[in-house]
């Protein structure tokens, strides 16, 4: 008999939303028909059911038993099993009910999370008729997670798995949705993915409250909040009759329980923080723009949050940097919207992390650009690298170190595949500066498969840029058609040593 017990932190989870007493066993409600589980590891399977009740379990050619504790929490775990299926889920409180679940795929579930870009559905995506009159994928298997924020880990949020079709994939995200498309192409397995992502949301809001009071730079965002909190509470006790108090960077108060630090994460990621995964991909930055230094802190620490709370080790996580937005500037200038693109290279430090360049796919006047093909393509090629070890070029030219050549400055890249490249006329988006820090735009050429950057006005230059706006104009890429990383030489103290 195969049996696990449950931690402490688990069972007070459960206590926050499960009666005592309960007369009959209950499942989290993903575990549904059409799900799939991950493959090649151990099984989890839990729930809540009659105090002291006897369970058994069955998948496939695999069964447990175990007894529910004296609050109706049970566990077993089942060996590892490798892709395929259907497969019946098989679950029986003796005496009282057995729950069926039935068409359950062996394979790999990938979590898809991050605010709107992350949430823009198929139907609103380029092309959007022909992918999904197209989309007859029967073993990519999709799971829609409400919106919802806690102020305490859940440990179940209502939602049911779909099989992937023409009538499911309209309002399931477009970058979740093309993404495993790539894969279940390329690994033929069953993919499985869920889909918990809001619109309009900051990072810390999917981070965990023990995450963010683990460094004092990161607890400053809690305080913010508390000091709010306060505020609302003594707004309630004088009788709501003053204007409501605004909640931290300006937003509207209906949407303070999203912007919350950790209620994203409480109710929409902690209750699958026990079910296996492959790994997970993740589109988000809009929002924290403005607070790139922070962002550079934030975002690997809820990665390494999100890992801890797994426990299954440093899980391939891979992110989409933000895309080019707004008007292109006639002269070089800082760009709040760069500087969270060089925030978001920090968590590349972390093991098996990958990042898909966006900067050549976005739109000026829509943050929601339509291409999301292209996007689920690129995490495609970082999954197949990181997560599967294909030997494939997944990612395009990143700075690696610069060098001064009289009133030229040499720049080497990392990850040019077969060679370097740029498409159009000319090479673009590279600006100089000389000892006085003021950027001009530079000429440029491709030579040995690093960049010659220059400009005849600078003689003595110091620094370079490339793609350093909020919507450059940029071309430079490798021959396997992956765009080059928006880069400065002159990079702040805060990241040196930090960028990858």
């Amino acid at each position: 008999m195969l049996e696990v017990k449950f931690p402490i932190s688990f069972v007070g989870a459960v206590l926050l939303i499960a009666p005592l007493g309960l007369a009959a066993v209950k499942l989290p409600s993903f575990f549904s028909h059409h799900m799939v589980i991950q493959r090649e590891v151990k099984i989890p399977i839990w729930g809540i059911a009659s105090p002291s009740a006897k369970i058994s379990v069955k998948l496939g050619d695999h069964s447990a038993q175990t007894t529910a504790n004296a609050q109706g929490h049970w566990q077993v775990s089942l060996p590892p099993m490798k892709a395929g299926g259907p497969y019946e889920l098989v679950i029986k409180e003796e005496g009282r009910e057995i729950i069926t679940l039935r068409d359950v795929y062996i394979g790999d579930v990938w979590i898809a999370s991050g605010q709107s870009n992350m949430a823009w559905p198929v139907s609103l995506a380029m092309d959007a008729e022909k992918e999904i009159a197209s989309a007859n994928h029967p073993q990519i298997r999709l799971l829609q997670v409400p919106l919802k924020s806690a102020p305490n880990p859940r440990w179940d949020i209502e939602c049911k798995w779909q099989v992937c079709s023409p009538q499911t994939i309209g309002d399931f995200s477009a970058v979740a949705y093309f993404f495993a498309r790539e894969l279940q192409k390329h690994l033929n397995i069953p993919i499985g993915i869920i889909n918990s992502s809001v619109g309009g949301t900051p990072a810390e809001a999917w981070t965990s409250i023990r995450t963010l009071r683990s460094l004092p730079e990161l607890r400053a965002i809690i305080e913010v909040w508390e000091r709010y909190e306060r505020e609302v509470e003594k707004w309630k006790e004088e009788g709501e009759h003053k204007p409501h108090p605004t909640p931290p960077f300006g937003i509207g108060a209906e949407w303070a329980p999203f912007w919350r630090p950790a209620g994203l994460f409480n109710a929409m990621i902690a209750p699958f923080t026990r079910f296996p995964i492959k790994g997970a991909i993740w589109y988000q930055g809009e929002s924290n723009v403005g607070r790139a230094k922070e962002y550079s802190l934030l975002f690997p620490a809820m990665i390494e949050g999100w890992r801890k709370s797994w426990g299954i080790g440093d899980f391939p996580f891979l992110f989409v940097q933000l895309a080019n937005l707004g008007q292109i500037q006639p002269e070089p200038q800082e760009s709040g919207w760069a500087e969270l693109r060089e925030a978001q290279m920090a968590a590349l430090k972390l093991p098996n992390t990958g990042m898909a360049v966006a900067i050549d796919i976005g739109e000026a006047n829509d943050i929601h650009p339509k291409n999301k093909q292209d996007v689920g393509r690129r995490l495609a090629l970082a999954a197949l690298a990181i997560a599967y070890k294909n030997k494939v070029v997944y990612s395009g030219p990143m700075f690696e170190r610069m060098q001064i050549e009289g009133n030229k400055i040499r720049i080497f890249f990392k990850h040019i595949g077969s060679g370097l490249m740029y498409k159009g006329e000319t090479l673009k988006g590279f600006a100089i500066a000389g000892e006085d820090k003021k950027f001009r735009w530079a000429e440029s050429m491709i030579e040995n498969n690093t960049v010659v950057v220059w400009n005849k006005e600078i003689p003595r230059p110091v620094a370079v840029r490339y793609a350093w706006a909020d919507n450059p104009e940029c071309n430079l890429y490798n021959k396997e058609g992956l765009p080059a990383i928006p880069f400065r030489t002159d990079i702040p103290d805060y990241l040196k040593g930090v960028l990858p």
